[in-house]
């Protein structure tokens, strides 16, 4: 992985080798100068590197004439929240989200809390290209705002949507994983405010991760063992700034990313009708979860902005993504593992049975991914072969090739962060998806690999 990444979706790279003061003054000045000097919200996860670089982009926003309102350490969603909760401009999350240690990032919203589609973000990256930034004078400097009350604001929008009377009264006991990351604090205070019995592991907020913070099962050893301990009811694990969520069962069992969406989708139309929204490559449980109830699957592109914009454009009730990433639209349109959680416990009160029987009441499938490294002048070249051998699938050319069949599909796309091509396979058994995704990997890498004209 290249240690700069500069793309339509933010800025990434390693602190102090690529990811510079001046490189991160000059990205908020050129966000400053895209807000035209308003109001910005700025937040930050735990990292140690968090205050350099909350100090270069509180410089570059002042610069271009922006009123800031500094949030603090808290959750990406939390920051989506406040934006709208105080009628900002748009917003500066400083995070690396589920990167290691050595990275941090800077994720730009707009003025309703979404992430800056591919076109806002485009317009930005030409603003920074261009250099031609808005620069005020000494009196035209604005004062920086610190509000301390964003996780009491977030905690109170989560619990205003669910039944909390119910949930307090199966007095749940609770695992959470919060990799001392941005859901350190806040996560614990939900949860007790649910009547549950937290234990808590790696809820320390000093930035300095016990494991990679990516919310995968090679990462929660913990996280098992302490659901097996306490025999608890449920485990939580949260990523670095807490807006995705994975879940282990009250065996110790951990089901897979994909299910956090369906079960919070579950039990979320369970009490309003409407679409719901997600990637192509998120799993088709969603789809049965959503046909059990009659209402449609709306499938974007993958990138969480287009998740969440198709969601407001289409009134979806629920949205997200498969690596674990909730969508409620009541509570603000990013990915929020607080509301995932909330909505669980809250389907589990109302069925009344543990997590792992509702996990075996959804379909469940086997997803296999995939990726090797192609040049971007080749991957019309790839998609031009998973077309040609779609064999009786339907086609859905949206964001690269995604071929289905009734009961499996396949996806071909170029990454959106490297100079790779994905693919993604999912099917009913282990073995059938892998059969899949070899299949489709062996022709793309064959038609990447072709000559020119050929392939």
């Amino acid at each position: 992985m290249d240690s700069l990444m500069i793309g339509v979706s933010g800025i990434r790279g390693i602190v102090g080798t690529s990811l510079t003061p001046e490189l991160l003054t000059r990205f908020a000045l050129a966000f400053g100068t895209y807000v035209d000097g308003g109001r910005v919200v700025v937040a930050r996860d735990t990292r140690t590197s968090g205050a350099m670089i909350k100090h270069s982009v509180l410089a570059g926003l002042l610069s271009a004439g922006c009123s800031i309102v500094d949030i603090g350490v808290c959750p990406t969603p939390t920051a989506s929240l406040m934006i709208t909760e105080l009628g900002a401009d748009g917003g500066v999350v400083i995070t690396g989200s589920h990167n290691p240690i050595e990275w941090n990032a800077l994720k730009f919203m707009g003025a309703g809390g979404i992430c800056l589609s591919e076109a806002e973000g485009r317009r930005l990256l030409d603003i920074y290209y261009e250099g031609n930034f808005t620069a005020v004078d000494w009196s035209g400097l604005k004062e920086v705002e610190v509000n301390d009350s964003a996780l009491d604001i977030h905690i109170k929008r989560v619990l205003s949507n669910i039944d909390v009377a119910l949930v307090r009264s199966k007095r749940f006991k609770v695992a959470l994983d919060s990799c001392n990351g941005a859901g350190s604090v806040i996560t614990p205070r939900m949860l007790e405010a649910l009547g549950c019995t937290v234990v808590g592991i790696n809820t320390t907020p000093d930035g300095l991760f016990p494991h990679n913070p990516e919310p995968t099962f090679e990462h929660l050893d913990g996280l098992v063992q302490a659901v097996k301990d306490g025999r608890m009811d449920i485990g939580f694990a949260q990523d670095a700034d807490a807006d995705r969520l994975a879940i282990i069962d009250e065996r110790g069992n951990y089901p897979g990313e994909e299910y956090t969406l369906a079960l919070a989708a579950k039990h979320i139309l369970s009490t309003r009708r409407g679409p719901v929204a997600a990637n192509l490559s998120t799993s088709r449980m969603l789809d049965d979860v959503a046909a059990k109830s009659g209402v449609p699957v709306i499938r974007t592109k993958v990138g969480e902005a287009n998740v969440a914009n198709a969601m407001k454009d289409n009134g979806c009730v629920a949205g997200g993504e498969g690596n674990g990433g909730v969508i409620d639209p009541r509570t603000c349109f990013t990915r929020d593992s607080l509301s995932g959680m909330a909505l669980i416990l809250e389907l589990l009160a109302r069925e009344g049975r543990s997590i792992s029987s509702v996990i075996a009441s959804i379909p469940a499938y086997a997803m296999c991914k995939m990726k090797f490294p192609c040049a971007r002048g080749k991957v019309s070249k790839v998609l031009a072969a998973a077309r040609k051998n779609a064999d009786t699938a339907v086609i859905n050319d949206q964001d690269g090739i995604r071929l289905d069949w009734p009961d499996r599909w396949v996806h071909v796309r170029p990454s959106n962060t490297e100079p790779a091509v994905r693919v993604i396979a999912e099917a009913p058994g282990a073995d059938a998806a892998k059969a899949l995704c070899d299949k489709y990997m062996a022709l793309s890498q064959s038609a990447a690999e072709a000559p020119n004209g050929k392939g």
